[in-house]
This record gives structure tokens, C-alpha cells and sequence, in this order.
């Protein structure tokens, strides 16, 4: 299966990571970040001691894994990530997450920010992903016939996992299919009206290869767009990264409650 090697192996790592055993991973997007501030953490390490891990030049992503409990769950956080829009490879933007699995992580949650589609998803909430699109043009599996079921790309159990997480939290949590694009530049109204008439209800410039990959090492994976703003031609406001930074901040709590509940359960 294609996937840059990474020089630093496991053997190499400190005992208190060899030693942890993560039962779950989780990849914080844009805002997202103070999420690890919940976390009893026993070790950071940071993307730069780890020979062939890219580093993100994106603002809100520190570029480090944390190691600790949550929810008394031990779990493995990639505190921010690298996009294509920066520069870098399909394979590249999935080195933290064959790193993870490499770890013995086999439940994977990712998180992003994105401009949501929906007029009924508001900006501020959740979306839970049921289905993506990956409209970025590329692939972490080229190079060789690695074919791979995409038919349940997002576990169905774990969906319904964090969704009665949500209810018992009282807290609404959408469900729907999420597009990933190249970016950096926001979608224009009409492709904003194009995804839309292709069943897209947020939009967003990540994820959707962390989950191919994911997926193709036989990973369990939820994913949560935080809906941070209303896509073009929706909303009145020109777009910002700084909107969605701080839409992103505000949000994580709610997204803490239902993290917390879902892997307690």
C-alpha cells in the first residue's frame, strides 16, 4: 500500500508512547486545538522529532501528537494537519494518520472546520459525516492497485455512538456528506450551488484523504465538521480564516461533551 515511510520507528519512540496503547486517535482541525487542554496528558511529541512528519504552516494548527486519558480513555491527539493547499502530497497530508495506526490506534475521530451547505445546518453547530465527497483530484492510495471499500468510509456503530452521545447531551448534532476540495481559496457562489445539487451539506479543505487512508488500513472512523460559517452566496459576511478559527474555539465545548459521553460509552 503507498505510504511515505517514516524514518522514526516505533522502537525509537519513548517508553511512555510504546508503552500507552491508544484505544482511540483523534486529528483536531482549524479552532479545534484547545480540545487537548481536556486531556490528562503524559507526553507530547512534537512533528518535528519525527524524522519525514510534515509540519503544517496553517494558522490554529500546533503541530504535535498528545498523549493521556480523556474520558478515561487512553487517546492518542494529532494536535493540527497539513492540507494539500500547502504545498503537499496526498500522501504527505496522511503521514499522521499511518503514523497512528502504526502506534496501534484502531479507532480514528476526525474533526475539521468547514462552511456549511445546508441552510438547516447553522453555522456554530456540529455535523456528524455519513459520506464525503473527494473532489480534491488525488488520492494517499496511488502508486499501486490499492483498492479499497469506500462503501462505509464512516463506521455505522460509531455513528450511532455519538449521536445518542449528542441526545443525552441535549445538544444538536447533524448528519450529513462533506466535500473536500483543494482550496486555500473559499468555493465561489456557484460552486457552492454546484455541491449543493451534488448532496454535499458542508464543505471543507481536509479530511476526506485522512479517512481514504484510514479506511484502506482497515481503521474504525468517525468524522465532525464544526459548521463555522456559511458557505458563499449563503451568508452576508465575506469569508475569513479568522471567523473560523474563533467559530471553531467556541464550539469545541460542545464538541468536548459529546467526546467525552461518546468514549465514556
Amino acid at each position: 500500500m503507498s505510504g511515505m515511510a517514516l524514518t522514526l520507528s516505533v522502537e525509537v519512540l519513548p517508553k511512555a508512547v510504546r508503552d500507552f496503547q491508544p484505544e482511540w486517535g483523534i486529528v483536531l482541525g482549524s479552532g479545534l486545538g484547545s480540545l487537548v487542554e481536556e486531556v490528562d496528558a503524559i507526553l507530547s511529541l512534537p512533528y518535528e522529532e519525527i524524522t519525514g512528519m510534515p509540519v503544517s504552516t496553517a494558522p490554529g494548527h500546533a503541530g504535535r501528537f498528545v498523549f493521556g486519558r480523556l474520558a478515561g480513555c487512553r487517546v492518542m491527539m494529532a494536535q493540527g494537519r497539513v492540507h494539500l493547499y500547502e504545498g503537499r502530497t496526498a500522501d504527505e497530508v496522511t503521514a499522521a494518520v499511518r503514523f497512528m495506526e502504526n502506534i496501534g490506534v484502531r479507532r480514528l475521530l476526525l474533526t475539521n472546520a468547514a462552511g456549511t451547505l445546508n441552510p438547516k445546518f447553522e453555522p456554530g453547530s456540529w455535523m456528524m459525516l455519513n459520506d464525503h465527497l473527494n473532489l480534491t483530484g488525488t488520492s494517499p492510495l496511488l502508486g499501486a492497485p490499492n483498492f479499497a471499500d469506500m462503501s462505509a468510509v464512516y463506521s455505522p456503530e460509531l455513528r450511532v455512538r455519538f449521536a445518542t452521545a449528542a441526545g443525552e447531551e441535549g445538544l444538536v448534532l447533524h448528519e450529513g456528506v462533506y466535500a473536500g476540495l483543494l482550496g486555500p481559496q473559499y468555493e465561489t457562489p456557484a460552486e457552492v450551488r454546484m455541491l449543493r445539487m451534488l448532496g454535499a451539506d458542508a464543505v471543507g479543505m481536509s479530511t476526506v484523504l485522512e479517512a481514504i487512508q484510514a479506511r484502506a488500513l482497515k481503521m474504525e472512523i468517525a468524522a465532525f465538521s464544526c459548521l463555522t460559517n456559511w458557505a458563499a452566496g449563503l451568508g452576508t459576511k465575506p469569508l475569513s480564516h479568522e471567523e473560523v478559527i474563533e467559530t471553531g474555539r467556541v464550539a469545541s465545548a460542545q464538541m468536548l461533551r459529546i467526546l467525552t459521553r461518546g468514549l465514556a460509552g
